[in-house]
């Protein structure tokens, strides 16, 4: 089929040859994005692909689309004592278990779409490696510190028991179930030393004891001023999500900064992990030792980079050219904000640090939370049983994408989205447009009368609308840059619903076709020409259904345009049109509800009998606190329960005077400020006991 298409620099995608490795180049803008390294002994539910994976991928296709190089990459987390412990209860080696988990999770993003140029694992060489030279690096700086720590130690295993090897009696509450850092029932955290009568989770029977154990620190207290000077200035460079250490006002809000950092570990007595590199002049109490998963962690993004390419420095230390975008749920801020950068300073090289953080509240799951426990939500392949295309699941996530406030999975909204959004609005504009291209014009663009190229503002007849494409286009362009992608999204759909108005107050028709034939033929061009440019836009959030477009319009991948412009030109064939979206029924989702909604929680829950249990020995306030938890563990459940309409529709309203709240105080400090500012405040006052007395009284 003939294309004709305007040929024009930079008018085109540029595509990697299969096989090429994409590196940055001086001089250009090289964006190397990440997302964080989800952890592999689980399946990532719907709130863990929107929070990082998702959002990063739609940042690095809207990049390519820009005609930048652009690398993303990801890769699972593997070591530390969760993997260690999960293979314990499943019964398989720590390797066998991150093979099983990272294949469900490329399973599982494969399905969506998700375009890695590279999708890695931390249990590889060359993280070890590079771990390695790092904390080589600290040490000979006077950045690493030893200290000796009473640990708990299991005779029989003869091995010191790192947090998740050990239960036993909280010291707090009294719950007889608490895991060695933190006790799931009053969610309080202590050190395994602290636990009552502690039992070891390979044999109960073993007999725990407690021994001192050195490991290495990280020294964060020195490294501390620098480490704020940094953030200081790349929070104002990069233009950080709000939900960061930085407050709206440049100030430093963590805690731990304001506080003043602590050293922190960065050895554990485990197996399964990087081997602490110990050399001859070294401490050599540190052999068979590993490092600790949070100070490896985030060194997994330059190791899977190194597995991708060898020339991995050239993105990895290129602090002039290259800007780094991290991707993440506002739960991962502090290792990427403080202490990876900290390890980044401490370790001397001229290092690619981040230049701009975009995180996400939560994703709640229909008035609730998402639970593996409980079986609640769309965990991992099975949003592919529901027999909703990925594209649908893709657009429906990243329209209510958390980024201000935390957001809730609906399937009434979701089917609403794709019913009265994409099908009504994007893809009738692209089905009514070709469609009539196909019928009455045998699949050929009639010559409507416009020259190659932009197409003036100030044209004769469709002045408003091409102001308007122009003005969408810059809106479109500017949300991206800023990482704001539901707005992109939002500025997409308004795009295409100009296009239906534009069909609609032109009177496209056979009747026009007859009456009016060459400005019939310049309404179905520059229609045409829009449907192109739509192609590039939707893109990074449903790349398959830019695929079927670009297929129906026999067009090459093109580039995000400035202005509107007569790009597909006169005599351009095209293919043949079909429907992008199928409608759905609305009954599906009472249907979907109950299949993933898991298991229900009692109507009148009853506390746990062992949360009362008061421990021997345990004071007057460690009793109090055993019944206080208690009650809170008994709230938390009904809390767990599906909320109604009402309690939601206020709990919005309360989100929403809170980012009212926020982004007064980002604003600039003025006496109209102010004034708003107590205004607004008041209100938010008000609202939350009204919440709090309607949830009672729902």
């Amino acid at each position: 089929m003939a294309q004709k298409i305007r040929q024009a620099e930079g008018l085109l995608r540029v595509i990697p040859k299969p096989g090429e490795k994409i590196l940055p180049k001086e001089g250009e803008e090289n964006v190397l994005i990440s997302s964080a390294l989800p952890y592999c002994n689980n399946v990532p539910h719907l709130g863990n692909i929107i929070g990082s994976s998702l959002s990063a991928d739609v940042f690095a296709r809207y990049n390519r689309t820009r005609n930048r190089r652009t690398l993303y990459v990801c890769g699972t987390d593997e070591y530390g004592t969760a993997t260690e412990t999960q293979a314990l209860k499943e019964k398989i080696t720590p390797r066998e278990l991150c093979d099983k988990y990272n294949a469900l999770h490329v399973e599982t993003y494969k399905w969506f779409g998700l375009g890695f140029d590279y999708f890695g694992r931390t249990s590889t060489p060359l993280h070890s490696e590079i771990s390695q030279e790092i904390y080589l690096n600290l040490n000979d700086r006077g950045y690493l510190e030893r200290q000796n720590k009473q640990q708990t130690y299991c005779e029989q295993c003869a091995k010191f028991l790192a947090d998740r090897f050990v239960e036993g009696t909280c010291p707090h509450c009294g719950s007889n179930d608490a895991r060695g850092d933190q006790c799931d029932f009053c969610a309080r955290t202590f050190d395994a030393v602290e636990l009552i009568n502690p039992r070891c989770l390979i044999d109960k029977s073993h007999t725990v004891v407690t021994r001192e154990s050195s490991h290495m620190y990280l020294k964060l207290d020195a490294i501390q001023p620098l480490t704020e000077a940094w953030i200081k200035r790349s929070w104002k460079e990069g233009k950080w999500s709000p939900n960061s250490v930085i407050n709206g006002e440049g100030e430093i809000v963590d805690a731990r900064l304001k506080q003043g950092l602590r050293p922190s570990p960065v050895t554990r007595d485990l197996t399964w992990g990087v081997p602490v590199p110990v050399r001859e002049q070294d401490d050599q109490v540190m052999i068979g030792k590993v490092l600790y998963v949070w100070f490896e962690a985030c060194i997994g993004y330059v190791s899977i980079t190194a597995n991708y390419t060898s020339d991995w420095k050239k993105w990895w230390f290129d602090q002039k050219n290259v800007k780094l975008y991290q991707f993440m749920g506002k739960d991962n801020v502090y290792f990427h904000t403080i202490f990876f950068p900290a390890v980044q300073i401490g370790d001397g090289r001229p290092w690619t640090s981040l230049h701009h953080l975009s995180t996400t509240e939560y994703l709640n799951y229909e008035g609730g939370k998402f639970s593996k426990t409980h079986n609640r939500g769309v965990f991992g392949p099975a949003a592919k049983e529901t027999g909703i295309p990925a594209s649908v699941w893709r657009y429906y996530l990243i329209s209510v994408r958390p980024e201000t406030a935390d957001a809730m999975f609906s399937w009434a909204e979701c089917i609403a989205a794709n019913n009265n959004v994409l099908l009504n609005n994007f893809g009738n504009f692209v089905n009514r447009t070709l469609k009539f291209v196909a019928a009455n014009y045998d699949g050929v663009v009639p010559d409507g009368g416009d020259a190659e190229g932009v197409i003036s503002p100030n044209d004769e007849n469709d002045a408003d609308f091409i102001s308007d494409l122009n003005n969408l286009l810059k809106d479109y362009i500017d949300a991206m840059e800023s990482v704001k992608l539901r707005l992109g999204l939002h500025t997409v759909m308004q795009l295409s619903a100009r296009g239906n108005l534009y069909l609609q107050s032109s009177g496209l028709n056979k009747t026009l076709m007859t009456e009016n034939p060459k400005r019939c033929a310049q309404v179905v061009s520059r229609a045409v020409n829009l449907i192109y440019i739509l192609t590039t836009l939707i893109h990074p959030f449903m790349p398959d259904t830019s695929d079927a477009i670009l297929s129906q319009l026999n067009a090459p991948e093109r580039s995000v345009p400035t202005v509107f412009a007569n790009d597909i030109l006169t005599g351009h064939q095209i293919g043949k049109p079909d429907h992008l979206f199928k409608k759905i029924d609305e009954k599906m989702a009472d249907i979907w509800k109950d299949k993933f909604g898991g298991v229900k929680p009692t109507e009148d829950p009853e506390p746990n009998a062992d949360a009362t249990h008061v421990a021997p020995g345990m004071s007057k306030r460690k009793a109090e606190a055993a019944k206080k938890a208690a009650a809170k563990a008994a709230a938390a459940v009904l809390d767990a329960a599906p909320k109604s309409a009402e309690v939601l529709a206020w709990e919005q309203k309360v989100a929403d005077q809170g980012q009212v709240v926020r982004d007064l105080k980002a604003r600039p400090k003025s006496d109209e400020v102010d004034k708003e500012l107590a205004v607004a405040l008041d209100d938010l006052k008000k609202l939350k006991p009204e919440l709090s007395e309607f949830q009672k009284q729902a």
